[in-house]
C-alpha cells in the first residue's frame, strides 16, 4: 500500500500547488507595483535636480531638455520591464483555506468511496499463499469485500470442503446458487456439503435436489458420486452399482479418482454375492466417434463451453445411452463411446438395434439444452463396433 499513499501524496502536492499558486503571483505583483513606484520616484526627483540646475543657470536649456528625455526614457525602459497583467485578488485568506480543505475532504470521500480494501486483497491475490489456512483467510477476506462475487463464495465452500468443514460450506455454496444461479455443477457441491454437514443423513431435500441436478446434467460427476455414497451407506448396493458405473463411464481416462472408484464397485457386488470377474466383463460394443465444428460456427464457440458426446436409442428412451464431457476447445476431437461409458447398466448400447449419436455445446453446461448441436444418421449397433463415426456440429439448437 505504500506506493499507492506516495502517488496519492504527489497527486495532493500538485493540486496544493495549483491552489497556492495565486498567493505567490500575487507576492510577486506587489513588488513589482513596488519597483514600479520607487522608479517613478526617482523619475520625479530627477527631473526636480534638473529644474533647480537650469534655475542656477548651470544647465542651459537644451541640455535641461535632453536630460528629461533622459530621465523618461529610463523610466519607460524600467516600466516596460516591469509591467504585470491584471490578477484576480483572491486574497490569501481563500487559498489557504482551501489547501487546509482539500487533503481533508480528498480523504474523507476516499474513505467513503474508494477501494483501498479490495486493493489490498488483489495485492494478497497475487502472493502465492505459503498454506492452505492462509489461502483460506483470503477467501473469507474476498468474500466480506466483494460479498456479491459467486467466483468467490464458490472457492471459498470449496476450501471449507478440503479442511472438512461441510458445516461452513453449506451457506458458502447457497450463496453461490443464489448469485450465479442454480447450475447443476453447483447444486451437485451444494448437496454434497449438505450430506456431510447432516452427517451422512440422506433426506426428502438432499433428493430433491440430487434430482434437479440430473435433469440438468445427467452426467454431473458430484451427484453421481455422492448418490452412490448414500446408496452404498444404506446398503442399496445396486444403486450404489448403478451410479458409480455411470460416473465411472463419464470421468477421463487418467482420473486419480476412478480406481478408487472401481474399487467401491467391486465391494458393492461383493456384497451383492456376483463374482469378482463380474466387474471385469468386456464390452460388448466399442467404436470411435470424430467430432469437429463447422467453420461458420468457429467465431461463435468459446474456448470454455462445454461440449457433450453421446449416443441415444433411435427407438426407446430419450436419455443419453452414453455420454461423454469435453471442452470445446479441444474440437476438432476423436473419442471412444462403447458399452462401458454406459450411463445405465441395463441400458448398455449393444441391448439396442439401432442408435443414434448426437453432439451438443452448451455454454451453460447445461448436457440436455445448447447453443449448437450436431446429428448423425442412425447407425445399427450390430455393425458399428471397431468403426469410426464423424460428427458436426453446424446448427444452432431449437429452443
Amino acid at each position: 500500500m505504500i506506493d499507492f499513499w506516495i502517488c496519492a501524496g504527489l497527486l495532493l502536492s500538485l493540486a496544493l500547488v495549483f491552489l497556492l499558486l495565486p498567493i505567490v503571483r500575487g507576492r510577486r505583483a506587489q513588488a513589482e507595483e513596488d519597483r514600479t513606484a520607487l522608479n517613478v520616484a526617482l523619475y520625479q526627483e530627477r527631473l526636480a535636480e534638473l529644474e533647480a540646475q537650469r534655475a542656477g543657470g548651470t544647465l542651459s536649456e537644451a541640455q535641461w531638455q535632453d536630460g528629461r528625455a533622459d530621465a523618461a526614457r529610463e523610466l519607460l525602459g524600467d516600466t516596460e520591464q516591469s509591467v504585470a497583467r491584471p490578477i484576480a485578488r483572491l486574497g490569501k485568506t481563500a487559498p489557504l483555506l482551501a489547501a487546509l480543505l482539500v487533503p481533508v475532504l480528498g480523504l474523507g470521500l476516499y474513505l467513503h468511496w474508494g477501494a483501498s480494501d479490495r486493493l489490498q486483497l488483489a495485492r494478497q491475490f497475487a502472493e502465492q499463499p505459503r498454506t492452505v489456512e492462509e489461502m483460506l483467510a483470503r477467501l473469507e477476506s474476498a468474500v466480506k469485500v466483494q460479498p456479491d462475487s459467486a467466483e468467490a463464495w464458490y472457492f471459498l465452500g470449496r476450501a471449507y470442503m478440503s479442511q472438512e468443514r461441510a458445516a461452513d460450506a453449506v451457506p458458502a455454496f447457497a450463496r453461490t446458487v443464489e448469485l450465479a444461479g442454480r447450475q447443476p455443477q453447483l447444486l451437485g457441491q451444494w448437496a454434497q456439503a449438505q450430506y456431510f454437514a447432516g452427517e451422512r443423513k440422506w433426506t426428502p431435500q438432499l433428493q430433491a435436489l440430487a434430482d434437479e441436478t440430473l435433469q440438468g446434467d445427467p452426467a454431473e460427476v458430484t451427484i453421481l458420486g455422492l448418490l452412490g455414497i448414500a446408496a452404498y451407506e444404506e446398503r442399496r448396493y445396486a444403486d450404489a452399482v448403478d451410479f458409480w458405473q455411470r460416473l465411472v463411464a463419464v470421468l477421463p481416462a487418467d482420473d486419480p479418482s476412478r480406481s478408487a472408484i472401481e474399487g467401491g464397485i467391486a465391494r458393492a457386488r461383493e456384497e451383492l454375492g456376483e463374482p469378482p470377474q463380474a466387474t471385469a466383463a468386456v464390452a460388448a460394443l466399442r467404436f470411435q466417434v470424430q467430432v469437429s465444428l463447422a467453420e461458420s460456427l468457429r467465431d461463435e464457440v468459446l474456448p470454455g463451453d462445454s461440449l457433450f458426446v453421446f449416443a441415444r436409442a433411435a427407438q426407446g428412451p430419450a436419455i443419453p445411452l452414453a455420454a461423454k464431457r469435453l471442452s470445446a476447445a479441444e474440437l476438432p476431437v476423436s473419442l471412444t463411446l462403447g458399452d462401458e461409458d454406459a450411463m445405465m447398466p441395463q441400458l448398455k448400447l449393444s441391448n439396442f438395434e439401432e442408435i443414434r449419436l448426437v453432439a451438443r455445446i452448451s455454454r451453460k453446461g447445461d448436457a440436455m439444452r445448447g447453443e449448437w448441436i450436431g446429428q448423425g444418421e442412425t447407425l445399427k449397433t450390430a455393425d458399428a463396433a471397431g468403426k469410426t463415426f464423424t460428427l458436426l456440429i453446424d446448427q444452432p439448437e431449437a429452443q
